[in-house]
Order: structure tokens, then sequence, then C-alpha cells
């Protein structure tokens, strides 16, 4: 069973964290969940990374602020730039120590990015590697949904619009009822070809626990997030992206500007998926995120800094 961990961050914010693996492990993995989903959309990885690590590397996931089990925010911190700051909270609670690969998806991608851009010195002394999933340094820059442009524009403007009116309405949640009533469209606009009914049904039940503070509050800087030129900087990393040529959110131009910018990224693109990779293609996710983790742990480590 992961250890479970509840971070009380400064402004009263409570993160619901799990960790396997020990605490003073060589490596860590930390993997982000996109928006409005929480850590359960990893459960794949993290059936990988137990086996093929047997127990030696220590692994982290948490809901971001207002998804999952973690507790409602004050509008003003629903950004990506507070996500970042929250990611650096929980690595120095759970992982105050080693090695750490960084591994996002969507919004957790962006969250990563956030951080870099942030927190510098603290992500070089810590960072080692990176796999980014469906997602984007871009913000909506690529996000056509798959349809024609005027269309998408007309979409986007429903859908900001809607957005600012859900980020008013608190720590609520979405209607169980509306859900599933949503179910068609929540599977058109997150997977490709083929979807498991057991998927639809997870990433459902994370929606119905995300607050609609949450779902309307990010999407702002979610759209507006530009950090091509953060990602520059870490051209060193052991890096992956992937992507499906179905992704209707962060379509392949989106991996392809984070590979142009990070030389070394293995580059993957999924035929028929969409959005929801770690679930659609777990093969290929794990085997980029198991190719990433084994350069890190066959590198040595950095000798530690001088204390004071």
């Amino acid at each position: 069973m992961p250890e479970q961990l509840d971070l009380r961050l400064p402004d009263d914010v409570r993160l619901h964290v799990e960790c396997t693996g020990p605490a003073d492990a060589d490596v860590t993995v930390m993997l982000l969940h996109g928006w409005t989903l929480d850590g359960r959309s990893w459960h794949r990885q993290l059936a990988a990374l137990r086996d093929a690590t047997a127990g030696s590397v220590r692994v982290i996931t948490y809901d971001a602020r207002g998804h999952g089990r973690s507790s409602c925010m004050a509008l003003p911190t629903a950004t990506l730039a507070q996500l970042g700051d929250d990611l650096a909270a929980v690595l120095d609670e759970a992982a105050p120590t080693g090695r750490v690969v960084l591994v996002g998806h969507s919004m957790g991608g962006m969250t990563v990015m956030e951080y870099a851009h942030r927190h510098p010195e603290h992500f070089a002394a810590r960072v080692a590697g990176l796999v980014f999933v469906a997602t984007t340094a871009e913000g909506h820059t690529h996000t056509v949904y798959g349809l024609s442009p005027r269309i998408a524009r007309l979409i986007r403007l429903a859908e900001t619009t809607g957005a600012g009116v859900l980020a008013r309405c608190g720590s609520w949640r979405p209607p169980r009822a509306l859900l599933r009533a949503l179910r068609p469209s929540i599977r058109w606009m997150l997977f490709g070809d083929r979807c498991d009914p057991s998927d639809i049904r997870l990433v459902t039940s994370a929606v119905a626990r995300a607050s609609l503070r949450s779902i309307g509050g990010f999407r702002a800087s979610i759209g507006a997030q530009h950090r091509l030129e953060t990602l520059a900087e870490l051209g060193h990393l052991p890096a992956a992206a992937l992507v499906g040529d179905r992704d209707r959110l962060t379509p392949p131009p989106c991996a392809e500007s984070i590979a142009g910018v990070l030389p070394a990224t293995e580059l993957t693109v999924c035929p028929g998926a969409g959005h929801m990779l770690m679930m659609e293609r777990p093969e290929e996710v794990n085997a980029a995120l198991l190719g990433v983790v084994q350069q890190v742990t066959q590198r040595p480590a950095a000798p530690a800094a001088p204390a004071g």
C-alpha cells in the first residue's frame, strides 16, 4: 500500500500525496496528472515502475490543488505559476534527497515547465530526467480540436466564457448525472480511435472530483503559458515526449516544438491515439518512462554541494 501524506501549503491548501519506495532512494519518479484529472490516471505506469524497478525507485503522485482528494483554493491561486510552486513544495516534503525524474501529462507537463521557470536553482539541483506526455509549451497556439480554424475559434470563445463562469462557482463539483450525459463528448475530446470503458469511467470519476473553480480557474493560464525558452535551457537532461496523432487538445505540433528545443528528446507519435496516452498507449508511455529512468540510474550522481 502506498504511503499517504497530507501536505498543507502556506496558503492552507491541503495536497493529497501518495508515495511508494524508500524515502532515501537515489532516484524518485514524480508523476503529475492533467487538468481535471487526479493521480489515479497513472495507475498503469505505477504498476510498470513497480515491476521494473523492484521497489528501488521512489514513486510519487499527488492530486493538484482543487483536484481529486486535495482541497480547493482561492481563485487567484488557480494558476500554473502556483502549481509550479506547489511542485517544489511536494519535492521538498516527499523526496528531499536524490535525483528526480519528472513526468507530466497535459497540465502536469506545463507544471514541470513552470517549476523550471520559477525555481531554476531548485530545479537544477534536483531534476535529472523529463517525460512529457500529451502536453504543450505554447498554450493554446496549436489547439484546434481537430476542426476547422473558424469552428475552433468559436469553441474556444465558448470554452473560455464558460470557464469564467465555472471559476466563480467555488468548491462545488460537477453533478455526476451531468457528467454521465456528457460522457460521449468527453470520450470524443480526450480519446482517439480506441477507448476502454474502464478508462472513460475513471476519467469521468476524476472530473467529478475536481472543483468547478479548478475546472474554470486554470483555463486562462493554461491557454497563455509559453515556456519554450525555459525548455531550451534543459537540453542536457535525458528526456522523452509523446503525443497521439488524434490528440485534439495538444496535437503533434505541440510535442514537435518541445522536441525542437530539446534536441536529445526521444519523440514518439502514437497513431490513432488521443490525449489520454497513459491509458490509451501504456506500453509506449511505459517504455519511454523506463528508458529515461534507466538513463538517469546509469549516470553517476552529481556530487553534493558543500554545506553553507
